[in-house]
């Protein structure tokens, strides 16, 4: 257990976390792996965790209507998998799958979830965090669509 607490201590997530909102992020924590090719989850599953990545990555894909696999983003280390836990009707939209042997910690979304209802200065770290995730991640898929699309302006 505090392999695992050193673990999330070192997770750039955590940066500047006060050490009591630390403490209910830890007792939801804990470690998985997946091997490389593995799916990590598909869209449409229940979305009731999200990933703090320690190694390997991890490619979040779109299948289009052929059945083609379109990798829109990859997530490496020290990175954030998944965010659909945090919002209704908490489904997965996309695929994850594995691109390397991957270890991460599986962090409990539906105890943040319902912790963050009372205690409320953990939600707005929550959503402070995620926000600034959601955000980096909209920019980069503007980015890449303008790089597809060739229209910079």
């Amino acid at each position: 257990m505090a392999d695992l607490s050193k673990k999330l201590a070192g997770h750039p997530f955590f940066d500047g976390l006060a050490a009591d909102v630390m403490k209910t992020f830890a007792a939801c924590a804990r470690p998985v792996d997946y091997k490389a090719g593995q799916m990590v989850y598909r869209e449409g599953d229940k979305a009731d965790q999200f990933l703090l990545v320690l190694r390997g990555r991890v490619a979040v894909e779109l299948r289009s209507r052929g059945e083609q696999t379109i990798i829109i983003q990859t997530v490496g280390p020290d990175e954030v998998l998944g965010w659909s836990w945090l919002f209704p009707p908490y489904h997965r939209r996309f695929d994850a799958r594995a691109l390397d042997d991957v270890e991460a910690i599986a962090m409990d979304g539906v105890f943040l979830r319902e912790k963050a209802e009372t205690e409320h200065r953990l939600g707005y770290e929550l959503l402070k965090r995620f926000s600034r995730i959601v955000v980096e991640r909209l920019q980069a898929t503007r980015l890449q669509l303008l790089d597809i699309y060739g229209k910079h302006s």
